[in-house]
């Protein structure tokens, strides 16, 4: 793994040169897909990093969403100054998300698990559209520091009773010890928060609202994929504790998601819905993981890749249409089926993955999951229905008022599309259409 950390830092050094960065991340997502066949459980292994099957689909993502990031924000390389800042922001935070991800030592992980906020920060701060980022940056990073001390302080008591912090050594002794309900809301507090959790959601479509695109991308596609990863990692630590308690995240999880869905179908501003549409599919998600069986982990897992990919592409799309219209309101660019015919397609597409119709990924995930949470008890069937029909609703909604109905705004014409577009898209659309061919592989290696 120290070989992609260290091609990582070499293309730092090249931060003015845009082109040489889109062809270095394009050769490292080769060069990672390139690597997912192999026999051992955990690969890649020294100092202190190291990948096994779960986290190597992460960091593949990760570079993935890295790359179509930089592709899709070639704006601000034309209207910005300092490009080489936001190329920096970004390689920073794929070295982070990187280091997140491989990390066999807890204390390493929550390093650099609470780091990936920094370059997140200058990303909102330096390439926001409005004043208000101020506002959503205060609020991503309170809303996130004060989850995560509590986190630090359960590692730190964890590693006076075991002794170890290794992620594969660690012995499962909290369970046995008197303060293991304390520790456990202290630890998985931080991940719920990450995730999030209803009631604990509010400053993601504030940070969504006034990122820049590639803020946004990486965002919907891998930072909240840190809380479902941070759990996996967890829970197993905790796994009697987390028995007794697991109907509170898997109620908030379910029914925070019905509510959300319902705020989705009251939004007028394209990216706020998208926003809110994260919410409702990582309650879902949280419902699956602290059922802590193999058809949750997987279809969680799952789920956060097909999702990562499909939100990631829909707010790659509402900026585009941001950039011709100037607004993202969607009582303003409706009928922009007959605006911008060939994104048509790419809209229809994602908008089919949001709502977990088949032949894309998250139907997979989401088929899994329901059979873990149905599993666990027969009364959640209840509020799984409404989450799943509430989520075509929104999906529908944003789907319908964007692309048809009378185009009113003072445009006549304007570029449909152009070929780095098109290939950031097909980018976004084709794993997340095509993986679903090869399910039985995806499930078996996990």
């Amino acid at each position: 793994m120290l070989k992609f950390l260290v091609l990582n830092v070499v293309l730092m050094g090249f931060v003015m040169n845009w082109g040489l960065i889109q062809v270095g991340l394009l050769m490292m997502c080769f060069i990672m897909l390139l690597m997912v066949n192999h026999d051992f459980y955990f690969f890649c292994l020294g100092h202190m990093v190291g990948v096994d099957y779960l986290s190597n689909i992460l960091v593949v993502l990760s570079v993935w969403i890295v790359m179509l990031m930089v592709y899709g924000s070639v704006n601000i390389k034309k209207t910005s100054n300092f490009f080489s800042g936001f190329l920096l922001a970004s390689l920073f935070l794929l070295l982070v998300l990187v280091l997140t991800f491989s990390s066999v030592n807890y204390l390493m992980f929550y390093i650099s698990f609470e780091s990936s906020l920094v370059p997140m920060l200058v990303l909102i701060l330096g390439w926001g559209y409005q004043p208000e980022r101020i506002q959503a940056g205060v609020y991503m990073l309170f809303y996130t520091l004060f989850a995560s001390f509590p986190l630090l302080v359960s590692l730190l008591s964890l590693y006076s009773v075991a002794g170890s912090l290794n992620m594969s050594l660690l012995p499962n002794l909290v369970n046995e010890l008197p303060m293991s309900v304390l520790w456990y809301f202290c630890t998985v507090f931080a991940f719920m928060v990450k995730l999030p959790l209803f009631l604990f959601h509010l400053w993601l479509p504030k940070a969504h609202v006034e990122a820049p695109v590639a803020g946004s991308m990486i965002l919907a596609g891998v930072l909240l994929k840190l809380g479902g990863y941070g759990l996996i990692r967890v829970l197993g630590v905790f796994s009697e504790v987390n028995k007794v308690f697991s109907w509170v995240w898997v109620s908030m999880g379910i029914l925070g998601g019905v509510v959300i869905s319902l705020v989705c179908l009251r939004q007028v501003d394209i990216k706020s819905l998208i926003a809110y549409s994260s919410v409702a599919h990582m309650g879902l998600v949280l419902g699956g993981l602290v059922t802590m069986s193999s058809w949750g982990s997987n279809g969680a897992l799952i789920v956060m890749v097909g999702h990562g990919l499909c939100s990631s592409g829909l707010f790659c799309l509402a900026n585009m249409a941001y950039e011709r219209l100037g607004s993202r309101s969607l009582m303003i660019s409706k009928g922009l089926l007959s605006f911008m015919p060939s994104m048509g397609l790419w809209w229809f597409l994602l908008v089919v993955g949001n709502m977990a119709a088949p032949p894309t990924l998250n139907l997979m995930g989401e088929i899994s999951l329901i059979i873990s949470v149905v599993s666990w008890s027969k009364l959640i069937m209840l509020g799984v229905g409404a989450l799943s029909f509430f989520s075509a609703s929104y999906t529908l909604y944003m789907y319908t008022l964007s692309q048809h109905g009378l185009f009113v705004s003072s445009f006549y014409s304007c570029c449909s599309g152009k070929m780095s577009e098109y290939f950031v898209l097909m980018m976004h659309a084709l794993p997340l259409n095509v993986i679903f061919m090869k399910g039985v592989l995806v499930l078996s290696n996990l």
